[in-house]
């Protein structure tokens, strides 16, 4: 008896062992040393996130699993000028970068002259990139081109949307809430819950930050970004329009004029405006970092800020709560919210050779099992998959998880165009905003008069 289960278990180990060597020969990179580059955002950890999980985790992961050895490099740019490098590197059909963190709205440009990989091919050959996600609406955004159609050419690497961080001192100190329902007869969020803040609306919201504005401290109300910079004006701007029932463009017809042009929407642009004067000095040029320097340094009560950005927004001596965005107070007295969807999908370099196309394949294998996406949201991340989302402790994770997950949900957060032409789009409504934030005149009728030309010369941009 002893020899025959002597024989078995030997037997089985022989079976494990060329299983293994099975499953390793089966790859085309068995025994090869290959390089893996990622072209992705500078200064921006869900970025450096990747090459780092793919430097420390993948690298071992391929090893076992494949028999090849891969190192990952990770070249960068910033935001506004990301999609030129990018694009400048495939126009002369390089391979240099693999794998590409694109903004969402560059899948149009990126796929329009054939440079990147329309995905639905691979996605049906490999079950695993099949994944159940989230928000519809976000997975949409961060994949298909055009809108409307089933042509897959990104996956998402780093979902995000802007919330909002403030300061939980200033929120439970007793003096504090004391002062303000003396002044405005209603009560400051206790905590950071979704239904601590899901009846603080544009005009609440307002009189909290006129109530921490006291320039003799030099602490200020909020932090917005209105930089002219890329889309940062935009992308603070687009949660008045959404929240109030408006829309910035028509995705149908293509028509602007008679959508952004309303005059809700120039309500709601005046009101952006209105609310710099609860923000530090040089409000018109805070960016990203403007933002994190504001709201660190204790100059700021709340900020408003990306997801994505979370594992920045420290102060000092106090937690820092991320709560949901205020909202627009409907007729019926219910709350409406919708914020921008930030975020960046994956592209594959159309030109990559079969060696790396299937160092690709096999870490977007990897980078969406729920054990990769896991240690990235607790590594600061924000995945977009419903098994990890929705697991238990997930929004014990991050401090702004629970706001993240409220407006990840569908109709919670919206893109911006999904356009080739959506840099020229972009740069027409950011100069036009800009000035009329670094103006004297707030009023609806100017709010209006700027929607108005924006609008022509965007559809004349769409026209073409």
């Amino acid at each position: 008896m002893k020899k025959v289960l002597a024989f078995v278990v030997a037997t089985l180990i022989m079976v494990t062992m060329f299983a293994g060597v099975s499953a390793v020969a089966e790859s085309s990179l068995a025994g090869k040393s290959v390089t893996l580059s990622i072209l992705g955002i500078g200064g921006w950890k869900p970025s450096s996130l990747a090459q780092e999980m793919g430097s420390e985790l993948f690298a071992s992961y391929a090893k076992q699993k494949y028999g090849y050895d891969v190192t990952v490099t990770f070249a960068e740019a910033p935001f506004d000028s990301l999609f030129q490098k990018a694009a400048t590197s495939l126009a002369a059909e390089s391979s240099e970068y693999n794998l590409i963190i694109s903004d969402s709205q560059w899948l149009g440009a990126l796929s329009e002259p054939g440079w990147i990989v329309q995905l639905n091919d691979l996605i049906a050959a490999n079950p695993g990139l099949n994944v159940d996600w989230y928000s519809k609406s976000a997975s949409s955004a961060y994949q298909i081109y055009p809108d409307g159609t089933d042509k897959i050419w990104g996956l998402p690497q780093e979902a995000d949307v802007l919330i909002m961080y403030v300061r939980a001192d200033k929120f439970t100190d007793e003096t504090e809430r004391a002062n303000f329902k003396a002044k405005y007869g209603w009560d400051l969020p206790a905590d950071k819950s979704n239904a601590a803040w899901e009846d603080i609306d544009f005009v609440k919201y307002g009189q909290i930050c006129e109530f921490f504005t006291r320039p003799d401290q030099n602490m200020y109300g909020t932090t917005i970004q209105y930089s002219k910079i890329y889309d940062y004006l935009t992308g603070s701007l687009y949660p008045y329009f959404w929240s109030a029932g408006g829309e910035v463009w028509d995705p149908t017809t293509g028509k602007v004029s008679g959508v952004l042009n309303t005059d809700k929407n120039a309500e709601m642009l005046a009101l952006a405006k209105s609310m710099m004067s609860y923000c530090p000095p040089g409000a018109i040029d805070v960016d990203i970092g403007g933002i994190v320097e504001n709201y660190t340094t204790g100059k700021a009560v709340t900020a408003w800020q990306w997801a994505a950005m979370g594992s920045t927004m420290n102060v000092e001596g106090t937690d820092t709560w991320g709560v949901i965005l205020p909202g627009y107070r409907k007729e019926d007295g219910t709350v409406n919210r919708c914020s921008s969807l930030g975020g960046q999908p994956w592209v594959v370099n159309a030109y990559n050779d079969a060696d790396q196309m299937q160092v690709v394949t096999d870490f977007l294998n990897w980078w969406y099992s729920d054990e990769t996406q896991l240690e990235f949201a607790k590594r600061g991340g924000s995945p977009l998959g419903k098994n990890v989302i929705n697991s238990e402790g997930f929004e014990d994770l991050q401090p702004w998880f629970t706001a993240y997950k409220y407006m990840m949900q569908d109709g919670n957060s919206k893109d911006f165009w999904h356009a080739p032409a959506y840099a020229e789009l972009l740069a027409v409504q950011q100069e036009a905003w800009s000035a009329f934030m670094a103006g004297t005149d707030g009023s609806v009728a100017t709010a209006k008069a700027v929607l108005d030309d924006i609008a022509a010369k965007q559809d004349a941009i769409l026209a073409k």
